[in-house]
């Protein structure tokens, strides 16, 4: 008996292990993760409070920090919203010519959609795009399945149901529009603020995915309008951020600074962008908790991060009204110091991040298409995403893992409405090079000691000043950059000449101003 049961278990064994692979799928092909990507417009570096805010309140942030990942020193590959969105989007940085189509986005680019969408994934898109003025160059055409919000606007008229000023006429341009209905979200309520509404929209898709395809990895992409200008937020969080800045130690330091070519905001202390914040953490939280309640919460990767840094800037001469300050970094949005393209990033995966870590390893915008594809074990696309690294290793605990290349920006749209001119940037470990383009000037800071850029250390390391030179000329031939234009040359001068008294025609968008703040609409900056 005991030989028979022996020679028997021998057979069961030899069975068992030749079961055929499908029965065992599950070992060989695990479950791929859920990716939900939201990017804010125009938010600071410190404009949380996990950041360093004493005024702001982001507690659902603070706790996605809390759980995640904390990038320090993550950046956008330009310091304006279409710009830094051409980069996200294809992993390409935007000075590339072949981005660019009649309208938009050149409808041959690979893009982190039609990636993930090949990759079997289902993809959302909810919120701002602002990459091309007609409907073949939305979302719904550049590789995601479900599109709502995404359209030509750059900004919104109000950010209140309708969403566009309807005692004001609408503007349809070939590449964007200002003052019209986001697309999808024509109808509404009134009172209804865009934050919450993006938010709903993202939510009810995760609960009907969840219905009708609960096996399938999915990829949202939510892309708020906030914190951009028009500043206006629900009247009970104003309140509540007035009554806060009242209570506080009054400020006696100035309000502004000189910089250069810029008038630089030194203070957080709008109640109403403080309002505008808040409900960017309500949308963290609702969203989180939608995650928990649908069972994805174990197996979706967060990223919480900004399209560049706050609206801190202005001209010289000029009255705009500004968001906040993004100090100890210098100056912001449009400008190359770290204020105008250095950017909060939370990296949340469950199971993989370590909770409460951070690090200081470099990042830029480019990377999140090679790292998305990383994380979710879907085959590169190197010729697509040419300017991206993966950042995956340091997500998996190698907090120190070294980039391979430096990080280069080219960035000449000069604007008197924040008060910049024309740049170029390199940053090679902690040295950072900036350079004026125009007034064919160079600056040297080691970004590790000074983090305000205040020493500016060319004059006596003229031997890496010139190293680093040559490689960020290389690689503005190899981008294909383009000497400045005439117009951008004359921009440049009335920028200049803000310095000396003069005072610089605006551009005709600027002189418009929203209802409920002095500050100038200009192109989507």
């Amino acid at each position: 008996m005991k030989i028979k049961s022996l020679i028997g278990f021998a057979i069961l064994a030899i069975a068992v292990l030749a079961v055929p692979f499908p029965l065992r799928a599950a070992e060989a092909s695990p479950v791929k993760p859920n990716i939900v990507f939201i990017l804010i417009d125009d938010l600071g570096w410190r404009d949380l409070s996990c950041m360093g805010s004493q005024f702001y309140e982001s507690p659902a942030i603070d706790k996605l920090a809390k759980d995640g990942l904390t990038f320090t020193r993550a950046y956008e590959a330009a310091p304006r919203c279409v710009q830094s969105r051409y980069s996200i989007i294809t992993g390409k940085n935007h000075n590339r010519p072949e981005l660019r189509g009649e309208r938009g986005l050149a409808a041959d680019q690979g893009t982190i959609g039609k990636a993930f969408q090949q990759g079997g994934y289902t993809t959302f898109y909810a919120g701002k795009w602002h990459l091309g003025g007609e409907v073949s160059y939305w979302p719904m055409h550049r590789g995601f399945d479900f599109d709502v919000g995404g359209c030509a606007l750059g900004a919104l008229g109000t950010h209140f149901w309708p969403y566009y000023q309807t005692n004001k006429p609408s503007d349809i341009g070939p590449r964007e529009s200002h003052n019209v209905a986001p697309f999808g979200l024509e109808s509404g309520k009134p009172g209804e603020y865009i934050a919450d509404r993006l938010t709903d929209e993202t939510i009810k898709f995760l609960k009907s995915h969840k219905a009708e395809h609960p096996d399938q990895p999915f990829l949202v992409y939510l892309a708020h309008y906030q914190v951009h200008q028009p500043l206006e937020a629900k009247a009970e969080y104003v309140k509540y951020f007035e009554n806060k800045l009242a209570k506080m130690p009054k400020q006696t330091d100035p309000d502004f600074e000189k910089d250069y070519t810029g008038k630089v905001k030194l203070k957080q202390d709008l109640p109403v962008y403080a309002a505008m914040i808040k409900s960017i953490d309500d949308s963290v939280a609702h969203i989180r908790q939608a995650l928990v309640d649908l069972g994805y919460d174990k197996n979706t990767v967060i990223v919480f991060t900004s399209d560049n840094g706050g609206l801190s800037t202005g001209d010289l001469l000029g009255n705009r009204s500004l968001s906040t300050s993004n100090k100890p970094l210098r100056t912001g949005k449009g400008w190359l110091y770290e204020g105008g393209n250095r950017v909060p990033l939370i990296v949340y995966w469950p199971g993989v991040t370590q909770s409460g870590a951070k690090t200081d390893r470099a990042t830029v915008g480019t990377d999140y298409f090679p790292t998305f594809l990383d994380i979710a074990g879907l085959p590169l696309r190197p010729k697509e995403h040419l300017d991206g690294e993966s950042f995956a290793p340091v997500l998996k605990g190698d907090l120190n893992y070294l980039r391979q290349r430096p990080i280069y920006w080219y960035f000449d749209d000069a604007k008197i409405g924040t008060g910049n001119t024309a740049m170029a940037a390199m940053l090679e470990g902690d040295k950072k090079l900036v350079q004026f383009i125009y007034e064919k000037r160079d600056e040297l800071y080691d970004i590790r000691q000074d983090i305000g850029e205040q020493h500016n250390l060319a004059a006596t390391n003229s031997e890496t000043v010139n190293a680093m030179k040559q490689k960020l000329g290389a690689w503005e031939a190899d981008v294909g950059i383009k000497p400045l234009k005439q117009h951008q040359i004359d921009e440049i001068k009335k920028i200049i000449g803000e310095t000396k008294g003069e005072k610089g025609s605006k551009n005709s968008k600027e002189g418009k101003k929203n209802k409920n703040s002095s500050a100038p609409i200009t192109d989507d900056e």
